[in-house]
């Protein structure tokens, strides 16, 4: 195929992220951000990378995802890589939620369509907007391929004995209810990363990826296929996160129903918007919170000790899980540049092979690196996530034939 850009999507409900790229050297050529759809204040932000040309700003009234896909195309227009270009290959979209059916990237149609707006009850902040973005684009170019890449693809190679909780079979089975996993392309690229760091093919490493974000999620990844992850039927289980809960007994739910005398829709808030790091110290911001730990703010320091409390639970249940464990790779906004975080993370854990060098841990990047001590019988990694390269790198092998990821 000579057509080589691939355009990646990213459509949420109120805002579209997006990148174009060339396959050929998995350069960036241009990136943008369309956000406040649908209010008078609409903002775009754009910035061509393939001129090294200053970036542009735009403000004003964006009606729908119609428009704003159209003010896109027009931005990358200007700087000769309009969406008519010959040189498109195809359009790559995020999927948030694709359940058990789709277990890769998928070429859109309308069977496809279908069953994404048939998930929306499992993932109702997030496929609506997915779906808009989709077929907004499909009526800029029918002509042109339209993959959806989704989050949970990734994590449906998780065997049962993980992927299910322990309820009533129909009742579970009726209502859709299983733990799909998300942050499945950036546990994807950073596992493989991981293992290319290491010197070694994705099916010859076992590896712990730990995306520490606002949203964080771990996995257990045995031979480049995922065989655990924290979240669940919901993005809310499993780690502390900047605004969400994690892990949680679901009876405190009824608690906060029969005592507390709270709806459904304020208990639902509270777990996910006013919990986690936010509703332990009032800060989500991890600087923001090492620096108040540095100043001797109990609070901050508490809510710190229970975010890495949670972490080491994790590492350390994937670790039994995996049996074998090659690496351990910190990755997202905490990940890649919270050192305390990863330092207090693998802190206690020698006696598993565990270890970070104080130097090598102290270095900043945003290149994939080491940081456990030479000679670490598990290594310790930072790997710069890159999901919208991820998505762009499955679309165009899917669209050109080819299976092969590197």
């Amino acid at each position: 195929m000579s057509s080589s850009r691939v355009l990646v999507l990213n459509s949420g409900s109120s805002s579209v992220k997006y990148q174009l790229l060339d396959m050929r050297d998995s350069s960036r050529l241009a990136v943008g951000l369309v956000e406040r759809i649908g209010e008078e204040t609409s903002r775009l932000k754009h910035t061509p990378l393939h001129t090294g040309g200053a970036g542009r700003e735009w403000t004003g009234a964006i009606a729908d995802h119609d428009a704003a896909l159209k003010a896109v195309a027009e931005q990358l227009a200007q700087d000769g890589l309009g969406l008519d270009s010959p040189e498109l290959a195809a359009i790559g979209h995020r999927v948030v939620h694709g359940g058990k059916h789709f277990t890769e990237p998928t070429v859109i149609d309308d069977t496809v369509l279908a069953e994404i707006e048939r998930l929306i009850p499992v993932a109702p902040l997030h496929n609506p907007a997915n779906l808009t973005g989709i077929r907004t684009a499909m009526a800029l170019r029918p002509d042109l391929p339209q993959v959806a890449v989704f989050d949970t693809a990734f994590h449906t190679t998780m065997p049962e004995s993980a992927a299910r909780y322990a309820i009533d079979v129909q009742t579970a089975d009726e209502h859709r209810i299983r733990r799909y996993g998300f942050h499945g392309t950036s546990h994807a690229y950073v596992s493989r990363t991981t293992a290319k760091l290491l010197g070694k093919a994705p099916e010859e490493v076992n590896v712990i990826v730990l995306h520490l974000g606002n949203g964080a999620s771990a996995s257990a990844v045995r031979g480049g296929r995922c065989v655990d992850t924290s979240m669940g039927l919901t993005p809310l289980e499993g780690l502390v996160m900047g605004t969400r809960s994690g892990d949680l007994d679901p009876a405190v739910i009824f608690h906060l129903m029969r005592v507390g005398g709270m709806s459904t829709d304020e208990i639902d808030t509270l777990l996910n918007k006013k919990s986690g790091l936010i509703g332990l110290c009032g800060d989500n911001d991890m600087r923001e919170i090492r620096r108040r730990v540095d100043e001797g703010d109990e609070q901050a320091r508490l809510a710190f000790d229970i975010y890495i409390h949670r972490l080491k639970k994790y590492i350390g249940a994937y670790y039994a899980v995996l049996g074998k464990v090659d690496a351990v790779a910190f990755t997202a906004g905490v990940g890649e540049n919270a050192a305390a975080v990863r330092e207090a993370a693998v802190a206690g854990l020698e006696e598993l092979g565990l270890a970070v060098d104080g130097e090598l841990n102290a270095v900043r990047g945003d290149q994939p690196r080491l940081i456990s001590p030479a000679g670490a019988r598990v290594a310790v990694a930072v790997v710069p996530t890159d999901e919208e390269l991820e998505i762009a790198t499955q679309t165009y092998a899917l669209v050109n034939g080819s299976s092969n990821l590197t």
